[in-house]
């Protein structure tokens, strides 16, 4: 168990005044046979249009293993199996921590993955990581106050702090993700008259970060939680990417032996291979995590969670209340039916077919860009983890970068674009999501092997070979 420290001095001021709503509070007693309920205003059941919602799951690997199906009714007394959540409920105003045999299972799920240093932690539902850290965002900052984020980081990120009026300063990174020494010098140096009001808040996609890539080295963990504590800010560590941790490049897929116990097989071969959460180094409650549906299952899922001291959360819960009630009753009665018939078990083999697949698609792609991108002027990074990669090209290595270009990368990154645009390849310029605007000292495209086909990627690759080739005058 670990020494909690208590960081409400750093709640904004919406967050110290806002309180719990009252008529939430009763909301315990609405499953009570015995209560009559007349205290909130609620439609009833009986008036919602769906008597049952029905799905059916892929196979879970490729041996002929029965997909899953089921039913759930909008009666309780009419359920396949006792965990799943009635329509009747699952679709009415409800808590906004989430349907509590939902949140039973990803409590178990959180602790076979992580192992989180103390024991106050609470999980509380979201809409995704997208709200889940614009709702952080109002939980602790003011307008004016300063937010950390990676030098390039995820583009609706940036937007939500800067339209709540934050401070965005970006913290360098390298192939192994934030530099903690530079964030250290960074931190004992700053200067408020130049670089705004001491971070409150730090941010970072630990996991196949977008755009880069990369992900955060091990050694590096436990020292960005302990500069947390000793600089007093919070981490927000939003990692939607993490069970898309991949194999090593050019390694076979994993196959999960017959006639072994799966459970233990999957957590020496699967949960014992994955990084670290922050959470696991987190002895002083400074860290939020954010995980979601949307890589593992689907995104128009919208369902996420949020992993935390309980007593910050508690906070969170109260945001949530005036502003999406809760996470939507289809997506939480559905993945909740998936899960309960899957069991944690079931869960880790999908994981494992998520995690042998990316790792497919991450080789074929990289394959082809060894094979089609000039290595004179283009540099790619290894992802180990994630759906991105990005291709650096040396922009001082194209023959009118200071003449018709002005020596600006940017402008050279737009004609580039451009170009690849009429070539028919969609990449995404790497000053989309630069934090700091004047920081023009890269060129770099990101792309993407998640939705890819192995045509289209091969064409796509050596399309942007030649039009690299040409730009270049490597020909």
């Amino acid at each position: 168990m670990g020494c909690r420290t208590n960081v409400l001095h750093l709640l904004s001021d919406e967050a110290k005044i806002r309180k719990a709503s009252p008529i939430k509070t009763t909301m315990k007693y609405f499953t009570d046979p015995n209560m009559v309920f007349l205290g909130a205003g609620m439609p009833s059941g009986d008036m919602f249009p769906f008597q049952n919602v029905s799905f059916k799951s892929v196979p879970l690997d490729d041996k002929g293993t029965p997909v899953i199906e089921g039913c759930i009714d909008r009666n309780v007394d009419n359920l396949e199996i006792e965990n799943d959540v009635p329509l009747d409920l699952a679709l009415q105003y409800g808590n906004s921590r989430g349907q509590p045999k939902l949140l039973a299972f990803l409590k178990e799920h959180m602790s076979i993955f992580h192992n989180i240093a103390s024991d106050d932690w609470d999980l509380i539902t979201t809409a995704g990581s997208t709200q889940a850290w614009d709702a952080c965002l109002r939980l602790f900052c003011n307008p004016g106050e300063t937010v950390l984020l990676e030098d390039y980081t995820y583009s609706s990120s940036v937007e939500a702090a800067v339209a709540q009026g934050l401070n965005c300063v970006a913290m360098e990174m390298d192939s192994d993700g934030i530099r903690t020494d530079k964030l250290e010098e960074m931190l004992r140096n700053w200067d408020t008259e130049t670089q705004g009001p001491f971070p409150k808040l730090l941010y970072t996609i630990p996991n196949g970060h977008n755009p880069t890539g990369c992900t955060l080295h091990e050694d590096r963990k436990p020292t960005l939680v302990k500069l947390a504590s000793q600089y007093d800010f919070v981490i927000i560590e939003d990692d939607p990417y993490y069970f898309l941790q991949m194999n090593k490049y050019g390694d076979p897929e994993l196959k999960m032996p017959d006639d072994v116990d799966e459970e233990q097989w999957l957590k020496e071969n699967l949960v014992d291979k994955l990084g670290r959460s922050l959470l696991e180094w987190d002895d002083f409650g400074r860290v939020i995590r954010l995980e979601s549906v949307s890589k593992t299952f689907a995104p128009g899922c919208r369902l996420g969670w949020a992993i935390g001291p309980r007593y910050l959360l508690d906070h969170l819960w109260n945001l949530h209340e005036v502003s999406m009630q809760s996470t939507c009753g289809f997506a939480q009665t559905i993945i909740n039916g998936m899960f309960q018939r899957w069991g944690q078990v079931g869960y880790m083999r999908w994981l494992l077919k998520l995690r042998n697949s990316y790792s497919t698609k991450r080789d074929f792609c990289l394959s082809q860009c060894q094979k089609y991108l000039a290595k004179s002027v283009c540099t790619i990074n290894l992802p180990a983890s994630g759906m991105f990669f990005m291709v650096y090209l040396d922009y001082r290595k194209h023959p009118k970068f200071s003449t018709d270009f002005c020596s600006d990368v940017d402008l050279l990154q737009e004609h580039l674009y451009q170009k690849f645009l009429q070539s028919g390849i969609l990449m995404a310029c790497s000053s989309w999501f630069r934090v700091d605007p004047t920081q023009k000292n890269t060129l770099a495209f990101r792309g993407s092997y998640a939705s890819v086909d192995p045509d289209k990627m091969q064409r796509g690759i050596e399309l942007l070979g030649s039009v690299i080739q040409t730009e270049f005058c490597l020909n």
